[in-house]
């Protein structure tokens, strides 16, 4: 299945402004070719790799190496999910064309054939759209696993997300405890030292081992 070339794509389409544009812009947007195809080409889609250290992986949010970790894992998931979903509109969007090309081999209408030849070079774009979306959404799935690997030092489960919550999240919490003032609002404030203190607790308890050794205790059936 080849790709589709953007550049024929919106010369061809240049053609057809004519109706849609005045014929100074129409000659503008014909001469502005080659720039709007590496505008195309190059636009920013999805995070780059600073943007998903500074923003996404921010430390006060995620302030342990696990928690980077497991973020990453949600990320690259999603961005998964994402592509197979692309995938089925990709094949859903090729058999338009296949079908729309062999309508165009037997129709005699001129008008329908003028809505068919729409309804095509609209799906040929879609497609090199979905190409492009492609490339990055794979883009980014390479990017998390990249920098799951970088956090993933050995020194947590990396098996269970569970494991690294407990003190990710006192971390986290006790942040934004020291972030809060009397201008913070009650909600804030109950929010934020009510969950820090139920963590805390939930430490000090050990609550979450007695648990996991009660667990081992339970005989397989």
């Amino acid at each position: 299945m080849k790709k589709e070339n953007l550049k024929i794509l919106i010369e061809k389409e240049s053609e057809n402004l004519n109706n849609l544009l005045d014929p100074s812009d129409l000659q503008t947007f014909k001469s502005m070719t080659s720039e709007l195809r590496d505008t195309w080409t190059k636009k920013q889609m999805f995070r780059t790799e600073t943007e998903a250290r500074f923003s996404v992986l921010q430390d006060n949010r995620y302030p342990t190496r696990a928690a980077k970790y497991w973020q990453c894992v949600r990320e690259q998931s999603s961005y998964l999910d994402n592509l197979m979903s692309l995938s089925f509109e990709y094949r859903r969007n090729q058999a338009k064309i296949d079908k729309i090309e062999e309508d165009l081999k037997t129709e005699k209408d001129k008008h329908e054939i003028t809505t068919l030849q729409i309804d095509l070079d609209e799906c040929r774009y879609q497609k090199a759209s979905m190409e492009k979306t492609g490339y990055h959404r794979m883009r980014e799935i390479k990017m998390w696993s990249k920098l799951k690997e970088e956090f993933n030092d050995g020194s947590f489960n990396d098996q269970d997300v569970n494991e690294h919550q407990l003190e990710s999240y006192g971390r986290q919490y006790a942040e934004k405890a020291k972030q809060l003032s009397e201008n913070s609002s009650d909600a804030d404030k109950f929010n934020v030292l009510g969950q820090l203190q139920s963590l805390q607790r939930i430490k000090k308890s050990g609550e979450l081992e007695n648990k996991k050794e009660e667990e081992k205790q339970i005989p397989s059936k």
